[in-house]
C-alpha cells in the first residue's frame, strides 16, 4: 500500500511502522491514524511479519501529540465521536492486535503520542526521550485511552499527577515508573527494539497470541481474567505449535514452531 504520513517496511519477520510528519513532530491527524490501522492490519495479516515496532521519524519526536489545528472547533458531539473513532480504529485495535507491537520511543512522546506507546503491548525508549500528557493546559482530558492505560501502568497517583500537572517525565522517570521495560542510547532504539524481537520470534506465535488475549482481559470490565486463561491454555493443547513445542523439548533440540 501507499501511505502519505507512514512508511511500512518488512525484513526478517519484523514490520517496521515509521510515523513519517517530521515538520509537524509526526503529530497525530485522523490522516495518519487511519493510515496506522490500514498498515497494522496489513501486518497483522501477513505471515512475514512476526512482531510490529512502531517509531517516528527523527531523533526529535515518537509523536509529539494529536494535531490540535483538525479539533479545536469542535463542539461535544463531535468530541465524543473523535475519541470514539480514534479509539475504535487504532488506540484499542493496537492492544488487542494478535502480533506483538512494540512502541520505540524517541523524542517526545505526548499527549496522543503517548496513549499510541501505551496502546502497544511494551515500550523501549531512547534516553533523549520525554513522556507525558499535557491536555488539560488546552482545557481537555486525554481522549485516547491515557486515563485508563497510564493508570495501568505506573499505578493512579503518579498517573494522577502527571495528568493534573500536564508535566513531562523523562527516559530514566519512565523506566523508573514502569512506563517503559528498557531505556538505550539514542541510535541504539531501533537494533534494541529488532533484539527483543528477535526473542519473541523465537517463540510460538499462536501461543503469544493466546497470551496477549489472557493479559488483556485482566483490564476489561466484566471480564474473568482466570476463565480466558483458562480457555486459551486449553486451545494450545489443540495446535501444531503445541506438538513442535512439546516434541522439541523432549528431544533437546530447537523448536520449528509451524504457526498455525
Amino acid at each position: 500500500m501507499t501511505y502519505q504520513n507512514i512508511l511500512s517496511q518488512t525484513s526478517n519477520g519484523i514490520t517496521q511502522i515509521t510515523i513519517n510528519r517530521p515538520s509537524k513532530l509526526n503529530a497525530l491527524n485522523r490522516d495518519t491514524i487511519q493510515e496506522l490501522h490500514d498498515a497494522l492490519e496489513v501486518a497483522n495479516e501477513s505471515k512475514d511479519t512476526k512482531v510490529i515496532i512502531i517509531t517516528g521519524s527523527g531523533e526529535k519526536a515518537f509523536v509529539a501529540g494529536a494535531d490540535i489545528s483538525e479539533f479545536a472547533d469542535f463542539d461535544v458531539k463531535k468530541g465524543g465521536k473523535l475519541a470514539a473513532k480514534g479509539q475504535e480504529l487504532l488506540f484499542d485495535y493496537i492492544e488487542n492486535l494478535s502480533t506483538p507491537v512494540i512502541a520505540a520511543v524517541n523524542g517526545f512522546a505526548l499527549g496522543g503520542g503517548l496513549e499510541l506507546a501505551m496502546a502497544c503491548h511494551f515500550r523501549v525508549a531512547s534516553i533523549n526521550a520525554k513522556m507525558g500528557l499535557p491536555e488539560v493546559s488546552l482545557g481537555v482530558i486525554p481522549g485516547y485511552g491515557g486515563t485508563q492505560r497510564l493508570p495501568q501502568l505506573v499505578g493512579k497517583g503518579r498517573a494522577m499527577e502527571m495528568i493534573m500537572t500536564a508535566g513531562m517525565i523523562d527516559a530514566n522517570k519512565a523506566l523508573e515508573y514502569g512506563l517503559v521495560n528498557h531505556v538505550t542510547g539514542e541510535g541504539e532504539l531501533i537494533a534494541l527494539a529488532e533484539k527483543i524481537a528477535g526473542k519473541i520470534m523465537r517463540n510460538s506465535s499462536v501461543a503469544i497470541k493466546g497470551a496477549i488475549k489472557s493479559i488483556n482481559a485482566n483490564y476489561k470490565d466484566g471480564v474473568d481474567g482466570f476463565k480466558t486463561e483458562i480457555k486459551q491454555f486449553g486451545k494450545c493443547f489443540g495446535t501444531e505449535d503445541f506438538k513442535e513445542g512439546t516434541s522439541a523439548f523432549l528431544e533437546k533440540r530447537e523448536a520449528d514452531f509451524p504457526g498455525q
